[in-house]
C-alpha cells in the first residue's frame, strides 16, 4: 500500500475514536481513486435477537463508509458533510465473520452526492445494497 493510501486510512480510522464507528468496531481498510472500503466484525454485539447481523448495524456501516468517503473525495476543509437519506435492501443473512462495505459514487454534485454502497461477506457474497444521499454544506 502506498503512503498516500496509508495516510488516508489512518486519518479515517483515527476519526472513529469515541464514536459509533468505534462501538461497532468499524475499520477503514482500503481506498482508491473512486472508492472507500470499511469492514465490521459480525459478533453477538451486532446481532438481532435471532442471532444474525442486525439490519440497523449494516445501515450504520454503510452510512459511516459513505460519509467518510465524502470527506476523502470532497474538500473537507471547505464543507461539512451530512447524510440526508439512506435506503437498504438486505438480501442475505450472516451470523459471523466480517462484512465489508464499499462506497462508490453514483453522482458527485457540488451540493449533493449519491453513493452506492454494497455490503459483502468474506466470500464476496452480497449481503446488502444501500444507497446514501449526502449534502455538502459550506463551513461557516
Amino acid at each position: 500500500m502506498n503512503d498516500h493510501k496509508e495516510k488516508i486510512l489512518k486519518i479515517c480510522n483515527a476519526s472513529c475514536e469515541n464514536t459509533l464507528m468505534e462501538t461497532l468496531d468499524i475499520e477503514y481498510v482500503d481506498v482508491g481513486p473512486d472508492f472507500l472500503i470499511g469492514k465490521m466484525p459480525v459478533t453477538p454485539k451486532v446481532h438481532q435477537p435471532d442471532g444474525v447481523l442486525h439490519g440497523g448495524a449494516m445501515v450504520a456501516l454503510a452510512e459511516s463508509v459513505g460519509s467518510a468517503a465524502c470527506f476523502i473525495f470532497l474538500d473537507a476543509q471547505q464543507y461539512v458533510v451530512r447524510g440526508i437519506e439512506i435506503s437498504a435492501n438486505h438480501v442475505k443473512s450472516i451470523a459471523e465473520g466480517f462484512v465489508f462495505a464499499k462506497a462508490t459514487f453514483i453522482h458527485k454534485g457540488r451540493t449533493t452526492q449519491v453513493w452506492d454502497i454494497k455490503i459483502t461477506d468474506e466470500k464476496d457474497q452480497l449481503i446488502s445494497v444501500c444507497k446514501l444521499t449526502t449534502i455538502a454544506l459550506p463551513r461557516k
